[in-house]
């Protein structure tokens, strides 16, 4: 009756994996518990459960993002402790335990914080800087976010029932076979992605669509904010790769439910083919990633430097180039499997080509600095490290293309220290850059800038002295993955490593305590204008927080930095434009299916794990009639009187009235 799930997986046996899941589900049902009886649950359901507004939809996104954050960064505290107190001794971590840690650690960081952050981010304000009211898919983005939560759930969940993959990050065969891998770790791994998975790849059709064909009047594809079009090459590499992952994820899945043998070499099957597909998705995923945070920057540097983005269109160009070049470079993941130096030669050469747009986009955001005045707020921190930091990765990640030197680093932590370089240095820091940002766009009030200056600063020389010795031991030949080790040279640096990521601690504290401070003194803090930073492109017209229609009147367009523009030509006027004409607006209905869906997806993985297969059936059947119901659906739309427009369009524009009447034209 219940498949493969006894009472021994529970497990009684194992304390640190059993208190932690126990504490964290326990926090959750009381957090549940504490709602419910302040009577906030009819607010919850109707105003963000059930929302299509693409702004609450962000903010989950981001929400879920922080949350796994701590999760995940809890799981690098128990590696580097671990790695500190196991020289010539076993540690506190048991083997298996500890390749499921850093096991859950990488799944964690790449796909339930870096990737829910960044599409946080482009749900929030893509619709804004397009000047448009919603996504082209509204319900669809719901249902997007829902089984994206669906899919951490899962992974938290092998906690306390059963166990996590022991594989890394990655799912290698044979390891992860079921010969090597009996037990349900890589199970729960593998239908944890194949949800969230498909949640991604909707959320890539739903903004490429909105992109393409949703602008207000006068917004050119050359006009867009240098946001929109990275989030737009990082949605386009999303619908190329994200199939792939499925495809590869489905065939892994096959070889260890029924026998195929796609992976499997002795009987037909091709185990390097696994992993060329892998990082033919894995590759453009570093990009899917880091082209929004480059996004981010671009808004940065050009508002904080008072000043138009330098190379506008080099860096649409330079953009699309990476979006491109992001599918010809796979194999320098793995210039060992023997390919021979003609293909290493190829993609080692290639690898090299594709720093250049990136090296071009590094000097544009250095020009817009120069000869501009530049505000040193906290956002503008975050950028400024990460032009330090990502140059010494992109400097590293040259050296790892050269294949001889590969050969000598690969597997080891010079390479860990590498990819962190890119996964902190840009995407974090542009991921609270742009937290930082728009954060005021979105709540109606600022950040504590002294808190958000501190953390940056213990993040910035945290990460430094966690990952710059992984660089020195990996030079020294130390691999990556190891519970245990008898050099003394590697002690000393694995101590500063340990360091490192107390102080980078210490931040994560120094955020948290940033945002209660900033509630607590939300008042003192207020946007009232709705453009707190002086910004330059649409988002900043609207009020802080926008109205759930974003503008009274879709807004005229007509060139880059197309608010800059309106805001000057206001200044020189001494008021606002004319009042526009009210009519009343249409926007999308609630709708609870992404969240039903969400909610009979969490059993059928759960059942497709364990192989309760009646389960299962009944999970799926229950998904698609969700489906079937919001499909027939007659009334998908509700009307925002004119009237109610007028009235939060009036108080928006006495605000900025009284905030132009104290500023002077640009020079």
């Amino acid at each position: 009756m219940l498949g493969k799930l006894t009472w021994a997986d529970i497990p009684l046996d194992q304390p640190i994996p059993l208190i932690a899941g126990v504490a964290a589900f326990g926090i959750f049902g009381l957090v549940i518990v504490w709602v419910l009886l302040k009577g906030w649950g009819p607010y919850l359901w109707r105003e963000w459960i059930t929302s299509v507004d693409h702004k609450h939809i962000g903010t989950m996104y981001v929400f879920l993002a922080a949350v796994m954050l701590l999760r995940g960064f809890v799981d690098a505290l128990m590696m580097r402790s671990q790695q500190a107190l196991a020289f010539q001794s076993p540690g506190y971590l048991p083997p298996d335990h500890y390749n499921q840690i850093f096991s859950a650690h990488g799944t964690l960081m790449i796909f339930f914080v870096a990737m829910p952050f960044v599409i946080g981010l482009a749900n929030i304000i893509v619709p804004l800087q397009l000047g448009v009211r919603d996504v082209a898919f509204p319900t669809l983005n719901s249902v997007s976010f829902w089984l994206t939560a669906t899919g951490a759930l899962l992974v938290n969940l092998s906690l306390v029932v059963g166990e996590f993959a022991k594989t890394g990050w990655l799912p290698f065969p044979p390891l992860s076979g079921i010969t090597y891998s009996p037990g349900v770790g890589v199970d729960y791994y593998l239908w944890s992605l194949q949800i969230s998975g498909v949640g991604t790849l909707l959320t890539g059709v739903n903004f490429v669509t909105t992109i393409l064909k949703l602008h207000a009047p006068g917004m050119t594809y050359m006009r867009m904010p240098v946001f929109t079009w990275t989030v737009f090459a990082s949605m386009l590499l999303i619908v190329a790769a994200f199939p792939v992952l499925t495809a590869t994820l489905a065939m892994l899945i096959l070889d260890r439910y029924l026998g195929f043998h796609f992976f499997t070499n002795e009987a037909g099957g091709n185990v390097m083919m696994f992993n060329n597909l892998i990082w033919i998705w894995g590759h453009p995923e570093v990009y899917i990633l880091v082209l929004p945070a480059f996004g981010v920057f671009s808004e940065v540097f050009s508002t904080y430097s008072g000043k138009p983005l330098f190379g506008y269109r080099s860096m649409v160009a330079a953009t699309m180039a990476i979006c491109v070049l992001s599918f010809s470079v796979w194999l320098h993941h793995f210039f060992t499997m023997g390919a021979g130096p003609n293909v290493n030669a190829v993609f080692g050469i290639a690898s090299m080509i594709i720093a250049v747009p990136t090296g071009v986009k590094v000097f544009n955001w250095i020009f817009t600095m120069y000869g501009g005045r530049v505000r040193y707020e906290s956002p503008m921190y975050w950028g400024i490290g990460f032009i330090v930091t990502f140059i010494i990765a992109g400097m590293t990640g040259v050296l790892l293309a050269v294949p001889p030197a590969d050969f000598l680093l690969h597997n080891s932590l010079f390479l860990v220290a590498h990819f962190h370089n890119v996964i902190i240095g840009a995407i974090l820091f542009g991921a609270f850059a742009g937290y930082t940002y728009w954060f005021p766009k979105v709540f109606g009030f600022r950040l504590d800038e002294r808190l958000g200056k501190a953390a940056f600063w213990c993040w910035f020389f945290g990460f430094y002295l966690a990952f710059g010795p992984l660089y020195v031991v990996g030079l020294m030949g130390m691999t990556r993955r190891m519970q245990h080790y008898d050099n003394p040279a590697w002690y000393p640096w694995l101590l500063v490593a340990m360091v490192g990521a107390l102080v980078i601690l210490a931040g994560i504290l120094l955020q948290v305590a940033q945002l209660v401070v900033s509630i607590r003194n939300r008042e003192q803090l207020r946007d009232t204008t709705g453009d707190p930073w002086d910004g330059r492109a649409l988002e900043w017209s609207t009020s802080s927080p926008p109205p759930p229609f974003n503008f009274a009147v879709l807004p005229h367009v007509e060139g880059t930095d197309a608010y800059w523009l309106m805001k000057q030509r206001a200044i020189e006027r001494g008021a606002p434009g004319p009042e526009p004409v009210y009519q009343d607006i249409e926007m999308p209905r609630n709708s609870a299916t992404g969240f039903v869906c969400a909610f009979f997806a969490a059993f059928l993985g759960f059942a497709l794990i364990w192989q309760i297969w009646w389960l299962a059936i009944l999970a799926f059947v229950g998904a698609f009639a969700t489906f079937v119901v919001f499909a027939w659906r007659d009334r998908t739309e509700y009307r925002i009187p004119a009237a109610e427009v007028a009235r939060i369009d009036r108080e928006n524009r006495a605000s900025r009235r009284l905030a132009l009447a104290q500023m002077e034209p640009a020079e």
